[in-house]
């Protein structure tokens, strides 16, 4: 089986760090990192991953708004997105999916179950 392709969008070096650690020697995924929505949104366009695991809250384009734009293109719209947010009460939660994504993963997460909640929400096997 080809190794999955992950994009990981944060605005903090260290979380981007850690999730892309942690997916790569655990599974050995294929990981691209962005520091933005407008990053993420080039890097989807060109790189087209097999999901994105995109930060709920950025400055400037949020994840939200990167997210419609994702979903605007034809080129990314089917590619899965799962947010990533330190805002998880159940409203919060509700909203994030009512957007249309895949689910929600709350930060800080646990790298030892990483790989497994983002296969989980993928229905990767």
């Amino acid at each position: 089986m080809q190794a999955r392709h992950i994009l990981i969008v944060d605005d903090e070096d260290d979380i981007r760090e850690i999730a892309s650690l942690t997916l790569e020697l655990t599974e050995g995924w294929q990981v691209n990192k962005a520091g933005s929505g407008r990053e993420a949104i080039e890097k989807a366009l060109t790189s087209q991953p097999d999901a994105i695991l995109l930060d709920v809250m950025m400055p400037g384009m949020d994840g939200p708004s990167t997210f419609r734009m994702l979903q605007a293109d034809a080129r990314t719209r089917s590619i899965p997105v799962i947010f990533l947010t330190a805002k998880v009460q159940a409203a919060d939660k509700r909203g994030f999916l009512q957007l249309g994504v895949c689910g929600v993963i709350a930060k800080p997460f646990d790298p030892l179950t990483l790989a497994a909640e983002i296969a989980e929400r993928l229905s990767w096997s």
